[in-house]
C-alpha cells in the first residue's frame, strides 16, 4: 500500500508529475531511517541510490590531506541527494554523506529508477529534473564564488537555507561558504551593523 504522506513529501520533489506517476516510483522506494551520526555513503562507495530527504538533515564533507572534515554541502527536507561521483560521473564517490539530524530518507537504486523511468517515457522528465537538480545547484555554487563577495554569499545562503543557521554550527556554514568561522563572525558583525544605521 502506498503511503500518502510519502506521496506528498515525493510531490514536493517532482511538482510536475502526476499523482499516478508518482505511485510508479513509490513502488520501487525504500523508507530508511538514519539516527544522527550514521553514514549514508562513506568516501570510496560505489553504490547507485538517490535519496529523498523527508525530514533531518545530511551533511556532506570530504577529509582534506590535513585529515580535516571539509564541510560541502547540507541537504534538509524536500530535496533529492546523491553522490554527483556516482550517478554522473561513474567513479567512487570522493565525498561522505552524513545524517547530522535523525534523517528520514525515501531511497531508489539509480539503475533502477532508470529501468523504470524508461518503460514509462511519460515520467522520463523527472530524470531530467534530478539531473538538472544536482548541476543548477554545482553552477549557482561557482557562480557565487565566482561573482559574489563573502558577505552576499552569506546573504545568499541565508536567504535560500533560511532555517540551516539554527541548525547547524558555524563552522559548517563557514565552510560552505569558504571562509574561516571568524571572517563569518566578522560578516555578520559587518551585517548586523549596516541594519543598526539604517534605524
Amino acid at each position: 500500500m502506498v503511503d500518502l504522506e510519502q506521496i506528498k513529501r515525493l510531490y514536493k520533489i517532482g511538482k510536475n508529475l502526476e499523482l499516478k506517476d508518482i505511485q510508479v516510483l513509490l513502488q520501487s522506494a525504500k523508507k530508511n531511517v538514519y539516527p544522527a551520526g550514521t553514514y549514508l555513503l562513506k568516501e570510496g562507495s560505489t553504490k547507485k541510490e538517490i535519496h529523498f530527504l523527508t525530514k533531518g538533515l545530511v551533511r556532506t564533507f570530504a577529509i582534506n590531506s590535513k585529515g580535516e572534515e571539509i564541510t560541502v554541502s547540507i541537504s534538509y527536507e524536500n530535496r533529492p541527494l546523491a553522490s554527483v561521483d556516482i550517478i554522473l560521473f561513474d567513479r567512487p564517490s570522493r565525498m561522505y554523506f552524513q545524517a547530522y539530524e535523525r534523517t528520514e530518507t525515501l531511497s531508489m537504486d539509480f539503475d533502477k529508477l532508470q529501468t523504470i523511468l524508461d518503460k514509462h517515457p511519460h515520467v522520463s522528465q523527472y530524470r531530467r529534473n534530478i539531473l538538472l537538480s544536482f548541476l543548477k545547484e554545482a553552477s549557482s555554487r561557482v557562480e557565487s564564488f565566482v561573482l559574489l563577495s563573502p558577505e552576499e554569499r552569506y546573504q545568499e545562503f541565508i536567504q535560500e537555507n533560511p532555517s540551516l543557521q539554527n541548525r547547524i554550527p558555524d563552522k559548517f556554514i563557514a565552510h560552505i561558504l569558504g571562509v574561516t568561522p571568524v571572517s563569518l563572525s566578522r560578516i555578520r558583525k559587518r551585517i548586523a551593523e549596516k541594519e543598526l544605521s539604517k534605524t
